[in-house]
């Protein structure tokens, strides 16, 4: 930072008054889901801030880490499964993470994992969905409260405000999911802000992710004519990682353009 910023606030998310409170130079920073779609875009994104990268995801993260690469930083891959306990405290132990992004997530349909039964695709889309962040996030805040504090962001849906999305299209037990993850924004809220971690969401309407292959958004339904980027969503998570969301505490932004306002 340059000289002439003043900090105001605690040390572990002062704000920075001279246009450096989006500079991450120096923070770890955890970013779930990181090998393709609103994961990859946010790695990508707090990278260009400077961050030091710790990224995790079922898939490989050798994409990631080359567009990374590609900007003269580096960043540690971590790939696991967010439905193994061990692989959750572990992951949160070796991170030990200033600002944490969770935008992992499955998308349930019929022809998404068919060697499984519905019950147990609704089982595994709520470990995922849900259960992954209430453990991570949880551990987050104990970790981060001994350090002084820290970000939390996670990614909700506008399903989770509206039941369905845009054209009901989108399955129930996803918009319960995402519902789900809007509740414990604000519960994790209570539990950590008074130890300096603030946790946050963001809400997106329809991006063009591999999540969404094959889902129908017409033009005409959407306010600004089309679906979002993963770019448009990664920074508004960046943002609420960074010290210039020091301020905000229990918020789910809304990043939709347009197609939900409530």
């Amino acid at each position: 930072m340059t000289a002439d910023v003043e900090l105001v606030g605690h040390p572990a998310h002062s704000v920075a008054r001279g246009g450096e409170g989006l500079d991450l130079r120096g923070r770890r920073v955890l970013v779930t889901g990181a090998a393709s779609g609103i994961g990859q875009a946010t790695a990508r994104i707090l990278a260009r801030l400077g961050a030091d990268l710790v990224l995790t995801d079922v898939a490989p993260l050798a994409e990631t880490q080359k567009q990374i690469e590609a900007l003269g930083l580096r960043s540690t891959p971590i790939q696991g499964d967010l439905t193994d306990d061990e692989f959750l405290k572990d992951l949160v132990e070796r991170a030990r993470p200033f600002s944490f992004a969770h935008c992992a997530a499955v998308f349930s349909r019929d022809t998404w994992r068919p060697e499984l039964s519905a019950r147990a695709r609704f089982d595994l889309l709520m470990q995922v969905n849900v259960r992954a962040p209430m453990i991570l996030a949880s551990a987050c805040i104990e970790s981060m409260a001994e350090r002084g504090g820290g970000f939390i962001v996670l990614v909700g849906s506008a399903a989770g405000r509206n039941g369905g999305g845009i054209g009901g299209g989108t399955p129930i037990d996803y918009a319960a999911s995402k519902g789900a993850v809007h509740t414990l924004v604000r519960s994790l809220s209570r539990r950590g802000v008074g130890r300096n971690v603030l946790v946050n969401g963001v809400a997106p309407g329809p991006v063009e992710t591999p999540l969404a292959r094959g889902l129908d958004f017409p033009p005409e339904s959407l306010p600004l004519g089309r679906i979002g980027q993963p770019e448009e969503l990664a920074w508004p998570i960046a943002f609420l990682c960074s010290p210039a969301a020091s301020f905000i505490s229990g918020a789910v932004l809304d990043v939709n353009g347009g197609a939900f306002v409530g």
